[in-house]
């Protein structure tokens, strides 16, 4: 306000003392040197008073008052067309004195929706406060096998009633995938040679976490976070103590799971620094993406597992001099998805024979595909990191106190959610593994060891969540990546 200040002093200045009191200073009032131009101005004054009639003609002093009077009006309104404009670039937001400056920031947060954070630390939630979380890929159903489209779905009234009639559950499913989304993308900034398997997974999980808003059973992880490397295809998470180091050569699946209401996103891609493996990773992405393109309702599975199998064995890929044809590996599959039950029931083969079983409408499924430089099947092997509980076992009699204290606090935090060890050490428990072992044991908890192909293999995946909508087919956690 200095600026402002000194330009209402410049204009003071210029008025004389006598305009603002109405008479002459007492300096110039008793003095015979008074100055010639006041001794002109008290003449004109008296002349004016006794020509003019009371009322008629304002006085010169009067004009001028008036004329100060409408200059101090002009710069109090300049005044606050300053600060307004003032207040409008202010990019703090800082409070106003007066009211347009409140009605400023109004608008500002009106505007403006909250951004996400590098690193990203905004709850997705928060992001989209009024819950229209963004869709995945919609695409139109394949055709019957008889030729018939399945356009009709995106106009037929039915299909989108019941569309929106679920709209609770397809905006959970949303949700997790825009976290998933953001998850993986952060992760690609940072992830590289030389980083110990165990901080890529609890960084990539802490991150996850403050996505989603983890709320106990209400929202989270889905399951542990997998990180198998080259011949191990799925299932491997480092305990504590895990020494692991990501190499330059090495093929790793990044496998992770986020859950909303129990509505779980399985989505999961591989990281290669070596572009030598990069027909590998082409081959299984492609043979993914025909599983999603062919997958539908009505569809068998066998007949995605055909086609997946068709594509995937299509490829070969030249590795340190020699040539392999990539397979895939039969004994994994995709699965279809419940609430709080990450495979409730259906396989989706990515090889032919599988089950004539049709998919349906409503159902959520898992479109993942495994390819391999080996032999094309796995089998357990390594220290086991996933256990779950099973989701059909019921009251189990169980004698030792300390499997009593481990089920609860599994029950408590897990519920039927894959869990793993470095979860049971974050919530503060320890030496748990003869409790965890008596509740395997007792069929209450499924242990789920890493799966291998032969040593010196290479294998890649892609996985994408699906949702069978009456009016469309979504691939929810399709994202710019993949």
């Amino acid at each position: 306000f200095s600026c402002r200040s000194q330009r209402m002093a410049e204009l003071l200045s210029q008025v004389e003392p006598e305009l603002l009191n109405g008479v002459v200073p007492t300096e110039e009032r008793g003095d015979g040197d008074a100055s010639e131009s006041v001794k002109k101005r008290r003449r004109k004054k008296k002349k004016s008073k006794t020509l003019a009639p009371a009322g008629t003609n304002p006085t010169e002093e009067e004009e001028d008052v008036k004329g100060v009077s409408e200059a101090l009006q002009q710069l109090e309104e300049q005044t606050l067309e300053d600060k307004e404009k003032d207040e409008d670039g202010d990019e703090d937001g800082d409070e106003g004195e007066n009211s347009a400056g409140k009605k400023k920031k109004k608008k500002k947060k009106k505007k403006g929706a909250k951004g996400q954070t590098d690193p990203p630390t905004v709850p997705i939630c928060e992001l989209y406060p009024g819950g229209d979380f963004p869709k995945g890929e919609e695409c139109e159903y394949p055709p019957s096998k008889d030729g018939r489209s399945a356009a009709w779905r995106t106009t037929s009234e039915e299909k989108r009633v019941l569309d929106k009639a679920n709209e609770e559950m397809w905006s959970d499913f949303r949700q997790a995938a825009e976290a998933h989304r953001q998850v993986r993308a952060y992760v690609r900034t940072w992830i590289q040679p030389g980083m110990a398997m165990i901080d890529i997974c609890e960084r990539l999980e802490d991150c996850s976490r403050r996505l989603i808003k983890e709320n106990g059973l209400h929202a989270g992880l889905a399951f542990p976070t997998g990180c198998s490397i080259n011949h191990c295809a799925a299932h491997y998470t480092p305990n504590a103590g895990d020494t692991t180091v990501l190499r330059y050569d090495d093929v790793c699946k990044i496998d992770f799971g986020t859950h909303v209401n129990g509505r779980i996103i399985d989505c999961a891609f591989t990281v290669t620094f070596n572009p030598k493996y990069d027909r590998l990773l082409e081959a299984v992405k492609d043979a993914t993406d025909t599983g999603i393109r062919f997958a539908g309702i009505d569809v068998r599975l066998c007949d995605v597992g055909e086609t997946i199998q068709e594509v995937m064995e299509s490829y070969e890929v030249e590795i340190d001099g020699k040539t392999y044809q990539v397979k895939p590996i039969r004994n994994l599959n995709g699965h279809s998805i419940g609430q709080y039950r990450i495979h409730s029931g259906k396989t989706v083969p990515i090889v032919k024979g599988g089950e004539a079983t049709r998919m349906e409408e409503g159902e959520v499924y898992a479109i993942e595909t495994f390819g391999s430089t080996g032999r094309g099947a796995v089998h357990d092997d390594m220290e086991c990191s996933h256990y779950m509980k099973n989701f059909k076992v019921g009251h189990v009699p169980i004698r030792l106190p300390r499997a009593k204290h481990l089920l609860n606090v599994i029950n408590e935090n897990f519920g039927t959610l894959a869990f793993c060890r470095r979860w049971l050490d974050r919530h503060g428990e320890s030496k748990y593994l003869m409790a965890l072992k008596n509740l395997c044991d007792l069929g209450i908890i499924d242990p789920y060891p890493p799966l291998c192909d032969t040593k010196g293999s290479y294998t890649a995946q892609y996985e994408h969540t699906i949702l069978l909508r009456p009016t469309a087919k979504e691939v929810v956690s399709r994202g710019d990546d993949y």
